[in-house]
Formats: structure tokens, sequence, C-alpha cells
């Protein structure tokens, strides 16, 4: 199993999603405060919209930035938190197509392509 994931998340209908064949996800929305944190995260990005590397892991890497601490589980998915941003993000059950349970942390970098 991979240690590093990554992703190109991208705007379609206005929405933040992501395509993963490999996992069977097209157009994967991200909702619940994910969408805001991409949006605060990607704000000096020239042009996001059209898609940027997102890479993720449950364990801290080289270049993370981003840190999201597991509070509970939320309906179908998880919600996390990001201190240093003090934004919550409920991520949806995709998730699990990565990690085998929530992973009580998650550390993420987002750069341009």
């Amino acid at each position: 199993m991979n240690s590093l994931f990554v992703i190109k998340p991208y705007k379609y209908l206005g929405l933040w999603v992501f395509d993963d064949e490999k996992c069977g996800l097209i157009q994967e929305p991200f909702v619940g405060g994910a969408d805001t944190l991409i949006d605060q995260v990607t704000k000096d990005f020239a042009d996001p919209e059209n898609g940027f590397a997102m890479i993720f892991s449950d364990q801290e890497f080289p270049g993370s930035q981003i840190e999201l601490t597991w509070l509970q589980p939320e309906l179908s998915g998880n919600t996390y938190r990001c201190d240093a941003l003090d934004h919550e993000a409920w991520l949806c059950p995709a998730l699990l197509k990565y990690f085998d349970e929530p992973p009580r942390k998650l550390f993420v970098k987002v750069q341009p392509l």
C-alpha cells in the first residue's frame, strides 16, 4: 500500500472535485468544510480551478503544510480539524479508499501544477 497519495482537485459546476479511476472515483466532491479549506489553501495559486496537486498521508512527510486531526465520525464520513487554520472539515467515505480506517492525523501538501 502507498504511504503517499496524490490527487488533482479541480472545479466542476462550482464544486471542488477529484477523480481517481484506480479507486473508482469520478468527480468526487469535497463538501462540509473541505471545500472552503481548499479555497483557503489555494487562494494564492494562479488558477487552482483547473487543477492543483494534493499530496496526503497519514504520516508526516517533508513539505507537508497542513495537519488535520480526527475529531469524530459524522454521518457516513469523519470530521477533522486544522488547528493552524482554525477550521473543521468533513471528509466523506471515499477516504476509506485510501486507508483501512480513518487516520487519527492527515498530513497534506498542496501545490500548483
